[in-house]
Protein backbone atom coordinates (compact mmCIF):
# COMPACT_ATOMS: atom_id res chain seq x y z
CA UNK A 1 0.00 0.00 0.00
CA UNK A 2 1.60 3.73 -0.88
CA UNK A 3 2.11 6.27 1.76
CA UNK A 4 -1.60 7.62 0.58
CA UNK A 5 -3.46 4.13 1.40
CA UNK A 6 -4.73 5.05 4.80
CA UNK A 7 -6.30 8.10 3.63
CA UNK A 8 -8.48 6.35 0.43
CA UNK A 9 -11.73 5.90 0.96
CA UNK A 10 -14.06 3.67 -0.81
CA UNK A 11 -15.42 6.76 -2.60
CA UNK A 12 -11.95 7.09 -4.06
CA UNK A 13 -11.88 4.08 -5.47
CA UNK A 14 -15.25 3.81 -7.30
CA UNK A 15 -14.60 7.23 -8.68
CA UNK A 16 -11.08 5.80 -9.82
CA UNK A 17 -12.59 3.08 -11.15
CA UNK A 18 -15.31 4.73 -12.92
CA UNK A 19 -12.31 6.84 -14.24
CA UNK A 20 -10.45 4.33 -15.90
CA UNK A 21 -14.05 2.16 -17.45
CA UNK A 22 -14.38 5.27 -19.36
CA UNK A 23 -10.82 5.41 -20.63
CA UNK A 24 -11.19 1.60 -21.50
CA UNK A 25 -14.83 1.78 -23.39
CA UNK A 26 -12.86 5.45 -25.21
CA UNK A 27 -10.01 2.91 -26.22
CA UNK A 28 -11.93 -0.02 -27.04
CA UNK A 29 -14.18 2.06 -29.51
CA UNK A 30 -11.36 3.47 -31.11
CA UNK A 31 -9.63 0.49 -31.48
CA UNK A 32 -12.91 -0.93 -33.11
CA UNK A 33 -13.16 1.18 -35.85
CA UNK A 34 -9.25 1.70 -36.59
CA UNK A 35 -9.60 -2.32 -36.89
CA UNK A 36 -13.00 -1.37 -39.62
CA UNK A 37 -10.95 0.74 -41.12
CA UNK A 38 -8.01 -1.52 -41.35
CA UNK A 39 -10.15 -4.07 -43.07
CA UNK A 40 -11.38 -2.04 -45.46
CA UNK A 41 -8.04 -0.38 -46.67
CA UNK A 42 -6.63 -3.83 -46.96
CA UNK A 43 -9.97 -5.51 -48.92
CA UNK A 44 -9.75 -2.76 -51.62
CA UNK A 45 -6.10 -3.04 -51.37
CA UNK A 46 -6.11 -6.65 -52.33
CA UNK A 47 -8.31 -6.43 -55.10
CA UNK A 48 -11.17 -7.46 -52.21
CA UNK A 49 -9.64 -10.28 -50.71
CA UNK A 50 -8.08 -9.95 -46.79
CA UNK A 51 -4.71 -9.38 -46.51
CA UNK A 52 -1.91 -12.22 -46.12
CA UNK A 53 -4.54 -14.46 -48.21
CA UNK A 54 -3.91 -16.22 -50.77
CA UNK A 55 -6.96 -18.06 -51.26
CA UNK A 56 -9.57 -16.77 -53.76
CA UNK A 57 -13.05 -16.47 -52.02
CA UNK A 58 -15.91 -18.76 -53.12
CA UNK A 59 -17.70 -17.67 -56.18
CA UNK A 60 -21.19 -18.16 -54.92
CA UNK A 61 -20.58 -16.32 -51.54
CA UNK A 62 -18.27 -13.68 -52.09
CA UNK A 63 -17.20 -13.75 -48.46
CA UNK A 64 -13.58 -13.39 -47.31
CA UNK A 65 -11.87 -15.97 -44.82
CA UNK A 66 -12.88 -13.95 -42.13
CA UNK A 67 -16.40 -13.61 -42.42
CA UNK A 68 -16.61 -17.21 -43.85
CA UNK A 69 -15.60 -18.32 -40.17
CA UNK A 70 -17.44 -15.05 -38.09
CA UNK A 71 -20.44 -15.91 -39.49
CA UNK A 72 -19.69 -19.99 -39.96
CA UNK A 73 -23.39 -21.13 -37.79
CA UNK A 74 -25.18 -18.87 -40.15
CA UNK A 75 -23.58 -20.31 -43.31
CA UNK A 76 -23.83 -23.92 -41.61
CA UNK A 77 -27.86 -23.59 -41.11
CA UNK A 78 -29.55 -24.80 -43.60
CA UNK A 79 -32.45 -22.44 -43.51
CA UNK A 80 -30.13 -19.08 -43.57
CA UNK A 81 -26.52 -20.37 -45.06
CA UNK A 82 -24.42 -18.63 -47.48
CA UNK A 83 -27.09 -16.21 -49.64
CA UNK A 84 -28.89 -15.18 -46.60
CA UNK A 85 -25.75 -14.18 -45.10
CA UNK A 86 -24.86 -12.15 -48.21
CA UNK A 87 -27.92 -10.64 -48.48
CA UNK A 88 -27.13 -9.52 -44.88
CA UNK A 89 -23.91 -8.14 -45.50
CA UNK A 90 -25.28 -5.58 -48.55
CA UNK A 91 -28.67 -4.90 -46.60
CA UNK A 92 -28.86 -1.58 -44.30
CA UNK A 93 -30.95 -0.80 -40.94
CA UNK A 94 -32.15 1.93 -39.00
CA UNK A 95 -32.73 1.69 -35.48
CA UNK A 96 -34.48 4.74 -34.58
CA UNK A 97 -34.29 4.49 -30.67
CA UNK A 98 -31.24 3.06 -28.65
CA UNK A 99 -33.60 2.21 -25.52
CA UNK A 100 -34.92 -0.78 -24.11
CA UNK A 101 -35.89 -2.23 -27.39
CA UNK A 102 -33.05 -0.40 -29.38
CA UNK A 103 -30.52 -1.53 -27.27
CA UNK A 104 -30.29 -6.06 -28.24
CA UNK A 105 -31.77 -5.27 -31.67
CA UNK A 106 -28.51 -2.92 -32.19
CA UNK A 107 -26.32 -5.83 -30.49
CA UNK A 108 -27.84 -8.49 -32.72
CA UNK A 109 -28.00 -6.69 -35.97
CA UNK A 110 -24.06 -5.56 -34.99
CA UNK A 111 -23.88 -9.59 -34.06
CA UNK A 112 -25.32 -10.83 -37.52
CA UNK A 113 -23.45 -8.78 -39.92
CA UNK A 114 -25.77 -6.54 -41.36
CA UNK A 115 -23.81 -4.41 -43.93
CA UNK A 116 -24.94 -0.93 -42.20
CA UNK A 117 -26.70 -0.44 -39.06
CA UNK A 118 -27.94 3.29 -38.64
CA UNK A 119 -28.75 4.34 -34.85
CA UNK A 120 -31.31 7.43 -33.87
CA UNK A 121 -31.84 9.05 -30.49
CA UNK A 122 -30.75 12.38 -28.90
CA UNK A 123 -31.26 11.07 -25.59
CA UNK A 124 -27.88 10.70 -22.53
CA UNK A 125 -27.65 7.34 -20.71
CA UNK A 126 -28.95 7.33 -16.85
CA UNK A 127 -28.32 5.42 -14.33
CA UNK A 128 -32.24 4.50 -14.38
CA UNK A 129 -31.63 3.09 -18.14
CA UNK A 130 -29.35 0.33 -16.79
CA UNK A 131 -31.79 -2.14 -15.78
CA UNK A 132 -33.03 -2.89 -19.54
CA UNK A 133 -30.76 -1.11 -21.62
CA UNK A 134 -28.39 -3.13 -21.94
CA UNK A 135 -25.80 -2.14 -24.64
CA UNK A 136 -25.39 0.75 -22.18
CA UNK A 137 -22.50 0.62 -19.19
CA UNK A 138 -22.17 2.91 -15.89
CA UNK A 139 -19.21 4.23 -17.73
CA UNK A 140 -21.50 6.32 -20.11
CA UNK A 141 -23.47 7.47 -17.63
CA UNK A 142 -24.40 11.60 -18.93
CA UNK A 143 -22.81 10.43 -22.72
CA UNK A 144 -25.03 9.97 -25.82
CA UNK A 145 -26.87 6.80 -25.95
CA UNK A 146 -25.95 6.86 -29.95
CA UNK A 147 -22.46 7.12 -29.01
CA UNK A 148 -22.54 4.53 -26.18
CA UNK A 149 -24.85 2.33 -28.67
CA UNK A 150 -22.37 2.65 -32.07
CA UNK A 151 -19.56 1.71 -29.61
CA UNK A 152 -20.72 -1.41 -28.18
CA UNK A 153 -21.79 -2.04 -31.66
CA UNK A 154 -18.66 -1.80 -33.01
CA UNK A 155 -16.81 -3.78 -30.04
CA UNK A 156 -18.52 -6.69 -31.15
CA UNK A 157 -18.40 -6.29 -34.81
CA UNK A 158 -15.25 -4.29 -36.02
CA UNK A 159 -16.28 -5.17 -39.80
CA UNK A 160 -20.04 -3.48 -39.79
CA UNK A 161 -20.51 0.33 -40.76
CA UNK A 162 -22.66 1.93 -37.93
CA UNK A 163 -23.60 5.42 -38.77
CA UNK A 164 -24.59 7.86 -35.71
CA UNK A 165 -27.17 10.03 -35.45
CA UNK A 166 -27.14 12.43 -32.32
CA UNK A 167 -30.64 13.90 -33.14
CA UNK A 168 -34.41 13.41 -32.64
CA UNK A 169 -36.31 12.08 -35.33
CA UNK A 170 -38.46 14.76 -36.88
CA UNK A 171 -40.54 15.52 -39.64
CA UNK A 172 -37.84 17.73 -40.64
CA UNK A 173 -35.00 15.13 -40.48
CA UNK A 174 -36.89 11.80 -41.05
CA UNK A 175 -36.53 11.11 -44.78
CA UNK A 176 -33.07 12.62 -45.18
CA UNK A 177 -32.17 9.94 -42.73
CA UNK A 178 -34.49 7.56 -43.96
CA UNK A 179 -33.61 7.40 -47.53
CA UNK A 180 -30.14 5.54 -46.83
CA UNK A 181 -31.36 2.41 -45.35
CA UNK A 182 -33.13 -0.76 -46.35
CA UNK A 183 -35.06 -1.41 -43.45
CA UNK A 184 -36.37 0.54 -40.12
CA UNK A 185 -36.75 -0.91 -37.16
CA UNK A 186 -39.15 1.68 -34.35
CA UNK A 187 -37.88 1.08 -30.94
CA UNK A 188 -39.91 4.48 -29.39
CA UNK A 189 -41.89 4.61 -26.76
CA UNK A 190 -44.80 7.13 -27.78
CA UNK A 191 -47.68 7.16 -30.19
CA UNK A 192 -46.64 10.78 -32.17
CA UNK A 193 -43.19 9.05 -32.96
CA UNK A 194 -45.12 5.72 -34.20
CA UNK A 195 -47.27 6.99 -36.28
CA UNK A 196 -44.59 9.63 -38.08
CA UNK A 197 -42.08 6.41 -38.72
CA UNK A 198 -45.07 4.85 -40.21
CA UNK A 199 -45.89 7.29 -42.48
CA UNK A 200 -42.12 7.93 -43.62
CA UNK A 201 -41.55 4.51 -43.98
CA UNK A 202 -44.73 4.34 -46.67
CA UNK A 203 -43.91 7.43 -48.44
CA UNK A 204 -40.30 6.20 -48.79
CA UNK A 205 -41.16 2.19 -49.55
CA UNK A 206 -39.65 0.68 -46.68
CA UNK A 207 -40.30 -2.16 -44.20
CA UNK A 208 -41.24 -1.19 -40.97
CA UNK A 209 -40.15 -3.48 -38.00
CA UNK A 210 -42.41 -2.29 -35.01
CA UNK A 211 -42.04 -3.24 -31.38
CA UNK A 212 -43.33 -2.28 -28.38
CA UNK A 213 -43.12 -3.16 -24.15
CA UNK A 214 -44.88 -2.00 -21.50
CA UNK A 215 -45.35 -3.60 -17.62
CA UNK A 216 -44.54 -7.47 -18.48
CA UNK A 217 -46.45 -7.71 -21.67
CA UNK A 218 -44.70 -7.03 -25.19
CA UNK A 219 -46.29 -7.14 -28.52
CA UNK A 220 -44.19 -7.10 -32.17
CA UNK A 221 -45.41 -6.96 -36.23
CA UNK A 222 -44.04 -6.34 -39.25
CA UNK A 223 -45.46 -3.00 -41.02
CA UNK A 224 -45.68 -1.77 -44.88
CA UNK A 225 -43.66 -4.91 -46.28
CA UNK A 226 -44.74 -6.72 -49.34
CA UNK A 227 -48.37 -4.91 -49.67
CA UNK A 228 -49.13 -5.67 -46.23
CA UNK A 229 -50.45 -3.01 -43.75
CA UNK A 230 -49.19 -0.10 -42.46
CA UNK A 231 -49.81 1.43 -38.62
CA UNK A 232 -52.66 3.90 -40.07
CA UNK A 233 -54.25 0.53 -41.54
CA UNK A 234 -55.07 -0.70 -37.86
CA UNK A 235 -55.36 2.50 -36.09
CA UNK A 236 -56.46 4.83 -38.37
CA UNK A 237 -57.22 7.34 -35.28
CA UNK A 238 -54.82 7.66 -32.17
CA UNK A 239 -56.02 6.41 -28.85
CA UNK A 240 -56.69 8.59 -26.02
CA UNK A 241 -53.82 10.26 -24.30
CA UNK A 242 -55.64 8.82 -21.37
CA UNK A 243 -55.20 5.72 -22.85
CA UNK A 244 -50.95 5.98 -23.61
CA UNK A 245 -48.88 5.26 -21.45
CA UNK A 246 -44.62 5.18 -21.25
CA UNK A 247 -42.17 3.00 -18.90
CA UNK A 248 -41.22 6.36 -17.30
CA UNK A 249 -44.87 6.27 -15.87
CA UNK A 250 -46.30 2.66 -16.03
CA UNK A 251 -42.72 0.88 -15.50
CA UNK A 252 -41.25 -2.11 -17.27
CA UNK A 253 -40.28 -5.66 -16.34
CA UNK A 254 -36.16 -5.13 -17.89
CA UNK A 255 -36.21 -8.31 -19.61
CA UNK A 256 -40.07 -7.68 -21.68
CA UNK A 257 -37.97 -5.01 -24.08
CA UNK A 258 -35.25 -7.23 -24.15
CA UNK A 259 -37.21 -9.87 -25.61
CA UNK A 260 -38.88 -7.89 -28.10
CA UNK A 261 -35.74 -6.18 -28.95
CA UNK A 262 -34.47 -9.04 -29.90
CA UNK A 263 -37.43 -10.63 -32.01
CA UNK A 264 -37.39 -6.76 -33.40
CA UNK A 265 -33.92 -8.00 -34.79
CA UNK A 266 -34.88 -11.54 -35.93
CA UNK A 267 -37.52 -10.27 -37.85
CA UNK A 268 -35.16 -7.60 -39.47
CA UNK A 269 -32.84 -10.32 -40.60
CA UNK A 270 -35.35 -12.37 -41.69
CA UNK A 271 -36.76 -9.28 -43.81
CA UNK A 272 -32.93 -8.59 -45.01
CA UNK A 273 -31.86 -11.98 -45.36
CA UNK A 274 -35.20 -13.06 -47.76
CA UNK A 275 -35.88 -16.00 -45.33
CA UNK A 276 -38.51 -17.42 -43.67
CA UNK A 277 -42.05 -15.90 -42.85
CA UNK A 278 -41.46 -12.26 -41.80
CA UNK A 279 -44.52 -11.11 -39.09
CA UNK A 280 -47.03 -9.11 -41.69
CA UNK A 281 -49.99 -9.25 -41.30
CA UNK A 282 -49.91 -11.04 -37.88
CA UNK A 283 -48.52 -9.94 -34.43
CA UNK A 284 -46.82 -11.49 -31.60
CA UNK A 285 -48.06 -11.26 -28.26
CA UNK A 286 -46.01 -11.69 -25.26
CA UNK A 287 -47.41 -12.10 -21.28
CA UNK A 288 -43.94 -12.47 -19.79
CA UNK A 289 -45.57 -13.46 -16.37
CA UNK A 290 -47.82 -16.33 -17.53
CA UNK A 291 -44.71 -17.08 -19.68
CA UNK A 292 -47.41 -17.05 -22.89
CA UNK A 293 -46.30 -16.10 -26.10
CA UNK A 294 -48.53 -15.98 -29.04
CA UNK A 295 -49.49 -14.69 -32.72
CA UNK A 296 -52.79 -13.30 -33.98
CA UNK A 297 -54.18 -12.42 -37.65
CA UNK A 298 -54.81 -8.39 -37.83
CA UNK A 299 -56.36 -6.85 -40.36
CA UNK A 300 -54.85 -6.56 -43.89
CA UNK A 301 -53.99 -3.05 -45.77
CA UNK A 302 -56.84 -0.66 -45.76
CA UNK A 303 -57.72 0.17 -49.16
CA UNK A 304 -59.32 3.95 -47.23
CA UNK A 305 -56.02 4.50 -45.29
CA UNK A 306 -55.31 7.85 -45.61
CA UNK A 307 -50.93 6.61 -45.79
CA UNK A 308 -51.02 3.62 -47.88
CA UNK A 309 -54.68 2.98 -48.94
CA UNK A 310 -56.18 3.21 -53.20
CA UNK A 311 -56.78 6.92 -53.13
CA UNK A 312 -53.85 7.69 -50.46
CA UNK A 313 -51.83 10.84 -51.95
CA UNK A 314 -49.20 11.31 -48.72
CA UNK A 315 -46.33 13.05 -50.56
CA UNK A 316 -42.91 14.03 -48.86
CA UNK A 317 -43.51 17.38 -48.40
CA UNK A 318 -47.33 16.80 -47.14
CA UNK A 319 -45.70 14.40 -44.61
CA UNK A 320 -42.75 16.95 -43.51
CA UNK A 321 -45.69 19.39 -43.14
CA UNK A 322 -47.73 16.81 -40.65
CA UNK A 323 -48.13 18.22 -37.28
CA UNK A 324 -47.81 14.67 -35.32
CA UNK A 325 -48.23 15.72 -32.04
CA UNK A 326 -51.50 17.86 -32.45
CA UNK A 327 -52.92 14.39 -34.28
CA UNK A 328 -52.20 12.16 -31.85
CA UNK A 329 -52.70 14.81 -28.75
CA UNK A 330 -49.25 13.76 -27.26
CA UNK A 331 -45.64 15.24 -26.84
CA UNK A 332 -42.55 13.48 -29.37
CA UNK A 333 -40.73 14.40 -26.54
CA UNK A 334 -39.37 11.48 -24.03
CA UNK A 335 -39.91 13.94 -21.21
CA UNK A 336 -42.37 13.48 -18.63
CA UNK A 337 -45.73 15.41 -19.43
CA UNK A 338 -46.09 18.45 -17.37
CA UNK A 339 -49.98 19.35 -16.88
CA UNK A 340 -51.19 22.53 -16.25
CA UNK A 341 -54.94 21.99 -15.03
CA UNK A 342 -55.00 24.11 -11.70
CA UNK A 343 -55.19 28.07 -11.27
CA UNK A 344 -52.00 29.54 -9.20
CA UNK A 345 -54.12 30.15 -6.17
CA UNK A 346 -54.73 26.49 -5.92
CA UNK A 347 -51.06 25.89 -5.92
CA UNK A 348 -48.16 25.67 -3.54
CA UNK A 349 -44.25 24.73 -4.35
CA UNK A 350 -41.87 22.42 -2.60
CA UNK A 351 -40.23 24.66 -0.86
CA UNK A 352 -43.56 26.67 0.10
CA UNK A 353 -44.82 23.25 1.84
CA UNK A 354 -41.77 22.61 3.06
CA UNK A 355 -42.04 25.77 5.36
CA UNK A 356 -45.50 25.26 6.30
CA UNK A 357 -44.76 21.87 7.81
CA UNK A 358 -41.39 23.46 9.25
CA UNK A 359 -43.27 25.90 11.61
CA UNK A 360 -45.65 23.40 12.56
CA UNK A 361 -48.96 24.49 10.78
CA UNK A 362 -51.92 22.22 11.44
CA UNK A 363 -52.53 20.61 7.68
CA UNK A 364 -53.18 17.27 5.91
CA UNK A 365 -50.97 16.10 3.17
CA UNK A 366 -52.37 13.52 0.94
CA UNK A 367 -50.44 11.15 -1.42
CA UNK A 368 -52.19 10.23 -4.14
CA UNK A 369 -49.94 7.43 -6.27
CA UNK A 370 -51.16 4.11 -6.14
CA UNK A 371 -50.16 1.92 -3.12
CA UNK A 372 -47.11 0.23 -4.86
CA UNK A 373 -45.13 3.70 -5.61
CA UNK A 374 -45.78 4.40 -1.75
CA UNK A 375 -44.17 1.61 -0.53
CA UNK A 376 -41.27 3.12 -2.29
CA UNK A 377 -40.30 6.31 -0.64
CA UNK A 378 -42.75 9.15 0.71
CA UNK A 379 -42.74 11.99 3.17
CA UNK A 380 -43.36 11.77 6.50
CA UNK A 381 -46.69 11.99 7.98
CA UNK A 382 -48.08 11.70 4.89
CA UNK A 383 -51.42 9.81 4.08
CA UNK A 384 -51.89 7.42 0.98
CA UNK A 385 -55.32 7.62 -0.70
CA UNK A 386 -54.95 6.50 -4.43
CA UNK A 387 -56.45 8.68 -7.00
CA UNK A 388 -58.44 6.11 -8.44
CA UNK A 389 -59.71 5.52 -4.87
CA UNK A 390 -60.02 9.28 -4.12
CA UNK A 391 -63.48 9.33 -4.32
CA UNK A 392 -65.01 6.49 -2.36
CA UNK A 393 -62.49 7.40 0.46
CA UNK A 394 -63.51 11.24 1.10
CA UNK A 395 -64.34 10.44 5.01
CA UNK A 396 -60.22 9.77 5.71
CA UNK A 397 -59.60 12.93 5.01
CA UNK A 398 -62.20 14.52 6.51
CA UNK A 399 -61.30 12.43 9.62
CA UNK A 400 -57.35 13.77 8.94
CA UNK A 401 -58.59 16.89 9.05
CA UNK A 402 -61.00 16.97 12.50
CA UNK A 403 -57.87 15.16 14.45
CA UNK A 404 -55.57 18.09 13.07
CA UNK A 405 -57.47 20.73 14.39
CA UNK A 406 -58.26 19.17 17.80
CA UNK A 407 -54.23 18.59 18.14
CA UNK A 408 -53.41 22.11 17.12
CA UNK A 409 -55.68 23.62 19.34
CA UNK A 410 -55.75 27.28 17.88
CA UNK A 411 -59.49 27.30 16.64
CA UNK A 412 -58.36 27.51 13.10
CA UNK A 413 -59.31 24.98 10.47
CA UNK A 414 -56.27 22.53 8.78
CA UNK A 415 -55.16 22.74 5.01
CA UNK A 416 -55.11 20.16 2.77
CA UNK A 417 -51.97 19.55 0.93
CA UNK A 418 -51.60 16.62 -2.35
CA UNK A 419 -48.76 15.28 -3.56
CA UNK A 420 -47.75 13.01 -6.11
CA UNK A 421 -44.80 12.13 -8.35
CA UNK A 422 -44.61 14.64 -10.83
CA UNK A 423 -47.44 16.64 -9.58
CA UNK A 424 -49.69 15.76 -12.27
CA UNK A 425 -52.23 13.40 -10.56
CA UNK A 426 -52.27 15.92 -7.39
CA UNK A 427 -53.96 18.52 -10.09
CA UNK A 428 -56.53 15.79 -10.94
CA UNK A 429 -56.75 15.22 -7.19
CA UNK A 430 -57.50 19.19 -6.30
CA UNK A 431 -59.57 19.45 -8.92
CA UNK A 432 -62.13 16.74 -7.51
CA UNK A 433 -61.68 17.24 -4.12
CA UNK A 434 -62.69 21.38 -4.75
CA UNK A 435 -65.83 20.15 -6.81
CA UNK A 436 -67.17 17.91 -3.87
CA UNK A 437 -66.71 20.99 -1.16
CA UNK A 438 -62.81 20.68 -0.04
CA UNK A 439 -62.72 24.23 -1.34
CA UNK A 440 -59.07 25.06 0.16
CA UNK A 441 -57.46 22.18 -1.19
CA UNK A 442 -54.11 22.96 -2.93
CA UNK A 443 -51.85 20.73 -5.10
CA UNK A 444 -47.71 20.56 -4.72
CA UNK A 445 -46.15 21.72 -7.25
CA UNK A 446 -43.91 19.33 -9.32
CA UNK A 447 -44.53 16.43 -6.75
CA UNK A 448 -41.97 14.71 -5.22
CA UNK A 449 -39.75 15.09 -8.04
CA UNK A 450 -39.92 18.72 -7.18
CA UNK A 451 -39.12 17.76 -3.36
CA UNK A 452 -36.15 15.75 -4.26
CA UNK A 453 -34.51 18.64 -6.41
CA UNK A 454 -35.69 22.00 -4.89
CA UNK A 455 -35.80 20.62 -0.40
CA UNK A 456 -34.15 17.14 -0.28
CA UNK A 457 -31.02 16.18 -2.52
CA UNK A 458 -31.20 13.13 -0.91
CA UNK A 459 -34.81 11.83 -1.25
CA UNK A 460 -34.52 9.06 -3.76
CA UNK A 461 -36.35 9.54 -7.11
CA UNK A 462 -37.53 7.40 -9.61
Amino acid sequence: MDSNGAEETAADILQEIVSLEKDKARIEARISALRARLISYNSSENGGVEANSSAPRPAESQLSADAIYRYSRHLILPSFGVNAQANLLKSSVLVIGAGGLGAPALLYLAASGVGRVGIVDHDVVELNNLHRQVIHTEAYIGRSKVESAAAACRAINSTVQIVEHKEAFRTSNALEIMKKYDIVVDATDNVPSRYMISDCCVVLGKPLISGAALGVEGQLTVYNYKGGPCYRCLFPTPPPTTACQRCSDSGVLGVVPGIIGCLQALEAIKVAGEVGEPLSGRMLLLDALSARLRVVKIRGRSLQCEACGENAMLTEQQFRDFDYEEFTQSPLSTSPLKLELLEAEARITSKEYNDINSKGEAHVLVDVRPSHHYKIISLPNSINIPLASLEERISEISSALAREEVKNETGRGSSLYVICRRGNDSQRAVELLRKIGFTLAKDIIGGLESWAHNVDPQFPTY
